[in-house]
């Protein structure tokens, strides 16, 4: 029996909080301008996207004491954002990261039920965690939360918003002019939560939205965190970019879902994707080269480097070879609020791998830098890049991708053009939405008939 095609779901990351982005680039735009998010949202909703989506940086990275510019710096606020573009789309989903580490649930609750009313249904939330006391800095409970305990957080802090969603049943609100009687339940709204983390009480002040809850992200990849998604998550924002990778990643999360009463098609897993594209595959390949010398300047690679030696290497030819000198091990790092430090859990080891490489290849500073930086996931002409990515969703590497292209905010533009309706002729992408909520968009139930969709399957 042949297997039927799985739908690829498609999403578009704002660049800015990352080291995908060349801000430096004549076609580059801003990454603060509103012009810039409308444009990109629009090119987005009309390719079709399910929807569109903010990373979030709650301090600016330092290195050595100062304000790392080498890269975009800063990002206006998320929901901000995201209601604005509200007003200039209809259909795109807007997921934005909100930190459940530093925020409290009432509050962001009712900002997460205010997108959703403002957008018709489309808001999402991707749920995470604050692994550093150097961003606790900015707020009151700065250096307060160990490690061990931010997921135990995190799982309070979303049943809590859980609890404050479902507090409103939705059939509250009468509005009867003929007798003046506004609700149907003078106690809509009305939540106590007790527990580890949180201790609250009261009436909730935004009615049911359209979807209930927003959709769920989680973007954790050790085990506590596919746990967390197998039990709580609609959809999984992924870094695993190879085919092999990205299958067993996608085996062992969907393996989880049973012990926690739900089926396959309640978690989707979207990686994020880097890619070059071009006429044709040759001319992919030196695009992908030369966006790769754009990402890693001389400069840019001398940092990188101080990533894994945790030295000031400032003083060394990035065009040259490796320090000879060992990393300095230790908890005080030389670069602040960088995710990246956390891949080198044994720098010695890694300086010794890297050494090895540079030396086999002939390769200097910025050389190795380029070589084993995140290279881009599909490199190709539209057709070897629509060919790629259908084989990937087939193949139960993914269910879709959400893009990051290294240009703002045009960046989405070819392969919204050239791509699209090439997977849309396959069959495998939608050429119209057919529904208008998120939710819709991902094929996942509203909360009120989950139920109902397991006891049918």
């Amino acid at each position: 029996m042949t297997k039927p095609l799985k739908q690829i779901h498609l999403a578009a990351h704002f660049p800015g909080v990352n080291n995908t982005t060349v801000w430096s680039d004549p076609r580059a735009g801003s990454h603060i301008e509103f012009s810039s998010f409308a444009r990109f949202a629009r090119t987005a909703e009309r390719a079709k996207f399910d929807f569109l989506f903010l990373a979030e940086g709650l301090r600016l990275r330092e290195q050595g004491g100062e304000i790392y510019d080498l890269d975009v710096v800063g990002r206006p606020d998320t929901f901000t954002v995201l209601a604005a573009l509200a007003a200039v789309t209809e259909r795109l989903g807007l997921a934005g990261t909100i930190n459940s580490t530093f925020n409290e649930p009432y509050e962001v609750a009712r900002q997460f039920a205010s997108l959703d009313h403002l957008s018709d249904g489309r808001a999402a939330w991707n749920v995470v965690t604050s692994w550093d006391a150097f961003t606790g800095e900015n707020f009151r409970r700065g250096g307060f939360l160990p490690q061990e305990q931010r997921y135990s957080r995190a799982k309070e802090f979303l049943a809590t918003a859980h609890e404050l969603f479902d507090s409103w049943h939705g059939d509250e609100i009468l509005a009867d002019r003929e007798t003046g009687r506004f609700l149907s339940d003078a106690k809509a709204g009305a939540f106590a939560h007790t527990g580890s983390h949180f201790d609250i009480h009261g009436q909730f002040n935004v009615p049911r939205s359209p979807q209930g809850r927003p959709v769920i992200f989680q973007a954790g990849d050790s085990d506590e965190g596919r746990e967390f998604a197998a039990a709580e998550a609609d959809a999984i924002f992924s870094r695993h970019g190879t085919l092999e990778a990205g299958q067993a990643f996608y085996t062992d999360v969907k393996s989880r879902l049973a012990a926690h009463g739900r089926t396959p098609d309640q978690l989707l897993i979207l990686p994020a994707a880097t890619f070059a594209l071009a006429d044709t595959d040759a001319e992919a390949e030196e695009l992908a080269r030369e966006v790769r010398r754009q990402q890693v300047s001389g400069a840019t690679a001398l940092k990188h480097l101080e990533f894994v030696w945790n030295r000031d290497l400032s003083a060394y030819d990035p065009d040259g070879p490796l320090p000879a000198i060992d990393p300095e091990v230790g908890d005080d790092h030389i670069a602040k609020g960088r995710a990246q430090v956390r891949m080198y859990r044994d720098p010695l080891a890694t300086a010794r791998e890297w050494r090895q490489l540079a030396e086999a290849n002939g390769w200097s500073i910025r050389e190795l830098v380029i070589h084993t930086g995140n290279r881009q996931n599909f490199i190709g002409s539209p057709a070897t890049i629509a060919r790629t990515i259908n084989d990937y969703v087939q193949a139960d590497a993914s269910d879709g991708f959400i893009l990051v292209p290294h240009l703002t905010p045009t960046g989405l533009d070819e392969f919204a053009d050239k791509v699209v309706p090439l997977l849309q002729e396959q069959g495998v992408f939608r050429t119209e939405y057919e529904g208008t909520t998120l939710r819709d968009h991902l094929g996942l139930a509203h909360p009120d008939h989950i139920g109902e969709q397991q006891v049918a399957s």
